[in-house]
């Protein structure tokens, strides 16, 4: 199996987001791609080759989850960018997160309080295949703290590659930028 880097440039233009930002996160997502076509090549060779007992083998199969989840996240993050309508306030996503926040302007407020957190990573807006709920979690590394058995519903990259260029420290107004632009359309798809 082969991943196939996405094409965003219909991206470049979006208020909040330099064009310079964008190619810029466009080739760090393109990275993610190409190594994690890589490490699943190596491993299906040492596999042929029966060197699964090796500790290259246990390090790239500890190394594909960084690598998997780097270009997913950043497929999630930029298909939840680039919307030009507001959010729909009666629509199934406004609904679930009333539901479990008390409202929108809650969910709202923990999602951006969570992204203002110190440190760098992923915000992840989670529901729970199983019961439903939505949690809004922290993402340090790529591979860990994710939700088993949960879907992603909207991710916020906040690694500083994903605002420094365009915002410095200020991390409040890149997130203000991102809610500006958030696809409601491809949130309310992922929603259950």
């Amino acid at each position: 199996m082969s991943y196939q880097v996405k094409d965003y440039s219909s991206l470049i233009g979006m208020a909040g987001f330099s064009e310079t930002l964008l190619k810029n996160h466009f080739t760090l997502y393109q990275g993610y791609a190409t190594n994690t076509n890589k490490v699943i090549d190596i491993l299906a060779a040492m596999l042929k080759e029966g060197k699964t007992v090796t500790p290259e083998y246990a390090e790239l199969k500890r190394r594909t989850g960084f690598e998997f989840n780097g270009m997913r996240l950043h497929e999630y993050y930029f298909e939840n960018l680039g919307g030009k309508l507001p959010l729909d306030k009666a629509g199934k996503f406004a609904k679930r997160v009333t539901e479990g926040f008390g409202s929108y302007e809650a969910w709202e407020q923990d999602f951006k309080a969570t992204g203002s957190m110190r440190g760098i990573g992923w915000v992840v807006l989670y529901q729970d295949v199983t019961a439903g709920g939505l949690f809004n979690q922290w993402i340090n590394e790529h591979e860990t703290g994710h939700f088993a058995g949960c879907t992603p519903v909207l991710v916020m990259d906040v690694f500083e590659h994903a605002f420094m260029i365009d915002y410095g420290l200020k991390r409040a107004d890149y997130i203000a930028a991102f809610f500006k632009n958030v696809n409601w359309e491809a949130v309310e798809k992922r929603i259950r």
